[in-house]
Order: structure tokens, then sequence, then C-alpha cells
């Protein structure tokens, strides 16, 4: 049985595009109208979609539910936090040129929260357990995405740098790939990929799998050729708007898996993280302006 908090409408939402046509109407009905699936039949819902029963039964069955009644159930689940927690599950994004910047803060606050409660409600823990425990120890860690993603695995190679982890960012492919062959058992590649589909990170995890190491796939599509390359697979969502494509509003979401992994890899070598950040805030200190003296402090 599928863990009914794990997000399912932010799958569905993300997983559309690339599933086939039976199935996409079956999932649009679904997101069009999740309270009212909550309360429909398998009749009903595949009336509505346009589709078969069976059909039903196959796109439950995709997103790993044993049957309507469970996914119904995972639906009813997710709508009834959503109304909780005051989120509308069709949210408007669109952003016309004209538009004041109140409602783009609106949109795009909205946007961002509802993909990070989504990726939340699909972290797999222990997968965070088990990449948390080969980083803590590993020998080296290589850090590899491009565009956006790049951006987000050049952070996390900053903050586990910090923590004494060793741990290398590489934003050339010939030189992600080439170090990539370096790694072995013991080791950590992770790679980053909304698509999944991204030829060089692809070829980069490939490679270090191949040397032994223990490669980790962070992308929005769990069947993707990224996800299939990897022995840890941990998903992301996205919540598209006007002007921010999937790819470029992946950030956040990857972000926050990726701080996920950093405070677990730093809650198992404390103490160790806890004298790093002593020694480097030494280091910088004088880099500092000296903080404002206020009155209330002159006087005491």
């Amino acid at each position: 049985m599928a863990d009914t908090a794990t997000g399912l409408l932010g799958r569905v939402r993300t997983e559309l595009p690339t599933l086939p046509d039976a199935l996409q109407r079956v999932a649009e009905q679904i997101l069009g109208e999740p309270e009212e699936t909550a309360r429909t039949t398998i009749v009903d819902l595949a009336e509505r979609a346009g589709t078969s029963t069976a059909t039903i039964t196959r796109f439950c069955r995709f997103f790993g539910y044993r049957g309507y009644a469970e996914l119904r159930v995972a639906v009813a689940t997710e709508t009834g936090r959503a109304a909780q927690a005051r989120w509308d599950t069709d949210i408007d994004h669109d952003i016309t040129p004209d538009a004041p910047l109140d409602r783009v803060l609106d949109v795009v606050a909205s946007a961002d929260a509802r993909a990070i409660q989504d990726t939340a409600g699909r972290v797999d823990l222990a997968a965070v357990e088990r990449v948390s425990a080969a980083v803590a120890t590993a020998q080296r860690v290589e850090l590899f995405g491009l565009g956006s993603s790049g951006n987000a695995a050049r952070e996390m190679a900053f903050r586990l740098e910090r923590i004494r982890v060793p741990c290398w960012h590489r934003s050339d492919p010939h030189t992600a790939l080439t170090n990539a062959a370096l790694l072995g058992p013991g080791d950590v590649a992770i790679g980053l990929s909304h698509s999944g589909r991204t030829r060089e990170v692809i070829e980069v995890l490939s490679e270090a799998a191949d040397h032994g190491a223990l490669t980790v796939a962070i992308t929005s599509f769990p069947r993707s050729p990224l996800a299939e390359v990897a022995d840890v697979v941990m998903t992301t969502a996205v919540q598209e708007t006007t002007f921010r494509l999937a790819a470029l509003s992946a950030l956040h979401s990857q972000l926050l898996v990726l701080d996920l992994i950093y405070v677990a890899v730093a809650q198992r070598t404390y103490e160790r993280t806890t004298e790093a950040f002593e020694v480097t805030a030494r280091a910088v200190d004088a880099h500092r302006l000296p903080r404002k003296r206020t009155r209330t402090t002159e006087a005491s």
C-alpha cells in the first residue's frame, strides 16, 4: 500500500505530462475535482474521465495503490490537510503582464510554499538515513547538476565543506565525468535534474555507479532515466507559474531535500561539525563590521 501522506496530488501533477492519454484524463479529472474524487465511486470517476474502470485501476497501481479504495483515501487525506491549512489545490498561478506586485507576490509565495509542502510529503526518511550515513563517512562526495540544478548542487557542496565533508561540485561535464571515474565503494555521487533526462547528469551518475559509489538521484520524475541509474531516488515537487517553468521552479524543493540530508549528516557528526563551525567562524570574524552600539547598550 502506498503511503497516503506522500503528496499524491503533487505526484500526479508532476507525472501528468508523461502519462498515456487514458491515464492523463484520469489525472486531470482528479486534479480538477479532488474533493469530488474523494467522494465518488470508481464507476462515476471512469465516466467523468471518459474511460473505463480498468483504466482507473491501472492508474491506481501506477501510483502505488492496490486499488481505487486506497487511492480515494489518499486523495481525501490530502484534500483534508489542504483545507485545514487553507491551501487551494486549484490555485491560479497565472501572472499577467499588468498584474500588480501584490498579486505577483501572492502567486509566487503560494507556489513555492506548496511545492515545498508537496516535496516534504514525498520525502523517504529511510532514504535520507541511508544517504546521510554514507555522506558522513565518505572519502569523497561528488555533486553534479546543470542550470538551476547546478545552483542547488553548489549550495550543498558549500554546506558540506563547512562541516569538513570532502565534497566537490563540478560544473563542467568532462571534469565531473573524470572525477566520477575516481570514485569507489564508500564514496557518494549525487546528481540533480528536475526532468531526470539531462544526458550529462545521467552519464556522471552511471560512471560513478560503474566504480561502486553510492549514487543518488534528486529529480521530480521517479521513473526517469536518471532514476534508473541511481541506487537511491529522492523526488521533488514543483509548482509552475507564469515566467517560471518547472525546471526554474524546482530549486526550492531541491534545496529542501539537500538541506534535510545536510542536517542529518551534521547530526551524525555533531562534535566534528560543532568544532568546524567554531573554527570557520573565527577565521572570517575579522572581515565582519562591528555591531553598532545602541543607546540602551551605552547606557548600561
